[in-house]
């Protein structure tokens, strides 16, 4: 159990309408002109803020399937049908999403998490009410808006709560992003500046910060008045913004990359790690065995049948199955080529071997077996398949079939967790880290910016690298290098696809995207999501995203 979890507990009570407080005498419905000063109910109120970044379609499945499986890092196939499910992740690895598409519908829960900020700021007094209590409360409002915005372009922009009977408008997503400024810019002043167990999992200045750095970073990107005519040279004008932004978050001395990479990942972290700025805490024990409770990345990540082979993928036999419908693409797969990287342990290819379950999983010696042979994953580039059309490799009862693709273990399981808690996992997923705050700096600096305090590309990502134990970058590296290495350090995180855009290369080929929908390739306007069908079905007076 992560103790530093425990708050969270009490917003698994409160959001399913049970108690097992007898002294929490607040109806969360009513609203106040002075806020209850029981700290419970702060505190219950404050955390429901933040719940629908947990949920299935907030940072869950939902989010992998609508949005991760767009980039260059995992692809989804399925087994002579099984897991296509009417082309959830088929459709995003090809880029020819539908406005049906489930990952498509995130602008639900994104909605849903302003709406109840909006409440609580109103219950708290507005805008002017108690800033260190509002403060937080409007960086996470404005976090869910710059989600929105950055998949979908033009969104409402929900700075209250509508009247009723008030019509809503979507506004352009460059007048978004300088609200989004204004917010953030307005806000950090009034945050806390602590980074400990209280403020894990919430808003602090640091996570406001690390926010407006990702808004500067893209900015170019949010200001073009046709995301069509994004290219890797679209002018910035924020870049010596981004700078000092970055510039206060490193003197703030709280973070540092560490030494290790894997462990940062592993289902104990926390707020031990000093590299996240921000995170989304997970822990099924305390949460529940569900989306809000607990993720199941690792279930889709790792070899289907691994409650039949021995000793188990992480040297224990879970007693359910996994997914096993998300493998890498082999461009990312590529990446991984660096000597003495221990970012390539969590690329698995070839014969497969147990992890050490006890022992940070350390990768032993004792193979992977199924049905009396070692598991050997291999690549998908090579692979024979049942309906390419669909990504099918064939039926899950041939055993061949189960190993076509490499895969990645960067969030391995608890393997007593993962069996008794409905294979959810525990593993905290970092939104925001300090890695990225020294990339992000190196990537301004090479776009333009004026460097400060001596750093220079090289040096900011030397400093990532020596985590990892990665060889040292010598001379200047080009933005290719930076994007490469952004790939490698941020996999399988949430900024691929962002990335990827602001490169131009969204539209570059990889894994069998432009081989089955070779349109994607031109098709510039699936920079934005299609607003989701049920959105469209309720807000009559919408326009649909171009091309959908």
């Amino acid at each position: 159990m992560k103790i530093n979890h425990f708050k969270y507990i009490l917003l698994s009570s409160v959001l399913l309408g049970t108690s097992a407080c007898t002294d929490l005498n607040t109806d969360i419905n009513s609203q106040y002109t002075k806020y209850p000063d029981n700290p419970i109910a702060v505190s219950a109120k404050l955390e429901g803020c933040y719940y629908y970044l947990r949920s299935e379609a907030g940072l869950g499945r939902n989010y992998w399937e609508g949005v991760m499986l767009q980039g260059d890092e995992l692809m989804g196939i399925c087994y002579s049908g099984g897991y296509y499910d009417n082309g959830r992740i088929f459709f995003p690895s090809v880029h020819d999403l539908k406005p049906d598409t489930p990952g498509v519908g995130l602008m639900s829960d994104m909605k849903s998490g302003i709406s109840y900020c909006n409440r609580i700021i109103l219950e708290l007094g507005g805008a002017d009410g108690t800033d260190a209590v509002v403060a937080p409360v409007r960086a996470i409002r404005a976090f869910y808006h710059f989600m929105m915005m950055d998949l979908y372009g033009d969104v409402p922009l929900m700075s209250h709560t509508p009247e009723e009977g008030e019509v809503i408008e979507r506004t352009s997503r460059a007048e978004v992003a300088k609200w989004i400024e204004s917010e953030l810019k307005a806000v950090i002043p009034q945050l806390s500046t602590d980074n400990n167990s209280d403020t894990y999992g919430r808003p602090n200045r640091w996570m406001a910060e690390a926010l407006l750095a990702k808004l500067y970073l893209n900015w170019g990107v949010y200001m073009a008045s046709d995301v069509k005519t994004v290219t890797n040279s679209t002018p910035n004008e924020k870049l010596n913004d981004l700078v000092a932004v970055c510039d206060d978050i490193i003197k703030s001395g709280i973070f540092e990359v560490g030494k290790g990479y894997r462990q940062k990942f592993f289902p104990n972290n926390g707020v031990q790690i000093k590299d996240f700025i921000y995170a989304m805490p997970f822990d099924p024990e305390t949460l529940g065995a569900n989306y809000s409770g607990g993720h199941e990345l690792d279930r889709f990540l790792t070899f289907k049948k691994a409650n039949q082979a021995e000793p188990g993928p992480w040297g224990f036999q879970p007693s359910k199955s996994c997914a096993g419908v998300y493998v890498l693409v082999p461009e990312c797969a590529a990446r991984f080529n660096l000597q003495g990287d221990e970012r390539n342990q969590m690329i698995l290819k070839g014969p497969q071997f147990a992890f050490d379950y006890a022992h940070n999983y350390a990768v032993t010696t004792t193979p992977l077996m199924f049905k009396g042979k070692q598991v050997n994953y291999t690549d998908i580039a090579t692979a024979t398949f049942k309906d390419k059309k669909t990504i099918d490799v064939g039926a899950d009862s041939e055993d061949d079939n189960l190993q076509k693709g490499y895969r990645l273990a960067k969030y391995p399981s608890s393997p007593e967790t993962y069996t008794n808690y409905g294979r959810k996992n525990g593993n905290d997923i970092p939104i925001f880290r300090y890695a990225d705050i020294l990339l992000t700096k190196a990537e301004a600096i090479l776009r333009g910016a004026t460097a400060t305090n001596g750093d220079t590309p090289a040096s900011l990502i030397n400093q990532v690298r020596d985590c990892s134990s990665a060889p040292h970058v010598a001379g200047t590296p080009s933005l290719q290098d930076l994007l490469d290495e952004r790939g490698r350090e941020f996999i399988c995180e949430m900024w691929r696809r962002n990335d990827l855009i602001r490169f131009g290369q969204f539209e570059k080929d990889w894994g069998f995207k432009n081989e089955i929908h070779p349109s994607a390739k031109t098709e510039l306007w699936r920079r934005l999501m299609p607003i989701p069908k049920g959105e469209m079905d309720t807000n009559t007076n919408w326009k649909q995203n171009e091309g959908y």
